[in-house]
């Protein structure tokens, strides 16, 4: 499988699932806010190098992120909430620009998570 990436990919890849293997609950919501954040700049960089197939692996990537930050929000927690909607709504705007590509809409969520990031990650 490996074989059909890029050497840059299979690398990627092997990181990745090294330092999942290696993660605590708080340093792999990190390691997704990451891979969201690479994705949508990718997918950005993509667009405007008229890149089809990296935007749509980028969109992919971020889709998958979100996903599994959906999946860890601890129901119940005071913050689920606020959560669930600001992870339902980064999913709206990737899966809208999966149509109609609006890299301004991606950089401000990517900007947003950016800063979270920032703030919960120190």
């Amino acid at each position: 499988m490996l074989a059909l990436r890029s050497p840059h990919e299979a690398y990627r890849k092997v990181d990745f699932d090294a330092r999942v293997a290696g993660a605590d609950p708080q340093q792999l919501v990190a390691l997704c806010y990451e891979q969201l954040i690479a994705a949508l700049g990718s997918a950005v960089f993509a667009h405007a190098s008229h890149d089809n197939r990296l935007k749509s692996q980028s969109l992919t990537r971020a889709l998958s992120a979100l996903t599994a930050l959906q999946m860890g929000v601890t129901q119940g927690a005071a913050i689920a909430p606020a959560l669930i909607q600001l992870y339902d709504a980064a999913r709206r705007a990737v899966l809208d620009s999966v149509l109609n590509f609006d890299p301004t809409t991606l950089g401000t969520v990517r900007q947003d998570f950016i800063d979270i990031s920032r703030a919960l990650f120190r």
